[in-house]
């Protein structure tokens, strides 16, 4: 079976863009030839299911979203992958400078790539200076090795977002 052409599928989107289109206009059109109470009805009823169901969608989506980031950096801190922060980051300036521009219609100008770019450079050094933080924790506790047992930032973080949410999980039924 063979690919769709790019122009089909912008066809097809087109049409069924304009579709859509006609319909909300007729289906508002015959709205509004209607009483003012079945319009307060029909928009409240319409409004209410309308945020119900982004609701639900959004916090589908969040949770999606959320748990495959923090599974990544949980595998990215155990060291089963290797993730390129600063090819990434690139990716993202790119596309936000893109959106920026059709939505504002000028690009980002200078002074805020610069701003951008020595803020990710003050995050990388920060970094740099916590995982040397950890080493000499860790190269004083095994000088001292006192045996206790104390709680990592991550172990820490992992609790918290479990009980979070079971809480968020018992609240939003």
């Amino acid at each position: 079976m063979a690919k769709p052409k790019p122009e089909d599928a912008a066809e097809d989107a087109k049409k069924i863009v304009d579709e859509a289109k006609n319909f909300i206009e007729k289906a508002v059109a015959d709205i509004g030839k209607t009483s003012a109470t079945k319009q307060l009805i029909l928009g409240t009823a319409s409004g209410w299911i309308t945020g119900f169901i982004t609701m639900k969608i959004g916090k589908v989506a969040a949770v999606g979203l959320g748990g495959s980031v923090i599974l990544l950096h949980i595998a990215s801190q155990k060291g089963y992958i290797d993730i390129n922060w600063d090819k990434i980051n690139k990716k993202v300036d790119k596309i936000s400078d893109k959106i920026e521009k059709e939505t504002t219609g000028k690009s980002p100008d200078w002074f805020e790539k610069v701003e951008r770019f020595v803020d990710r450079k003050l995050d990388k050094a920060e970094g740099l200076l916590k995982k040397k933080e950890v080493k000499a924790k860790t190269w004083y506790r095994n000088f001292n090795d006192d045996g206790s047992f104390r709680a990592t930032e991550s172990q820490i973080f992992l609790a918290s977002f479990v009980a979070g949410m079971a809480i968020g999980v018992l609240c939003g039924k």
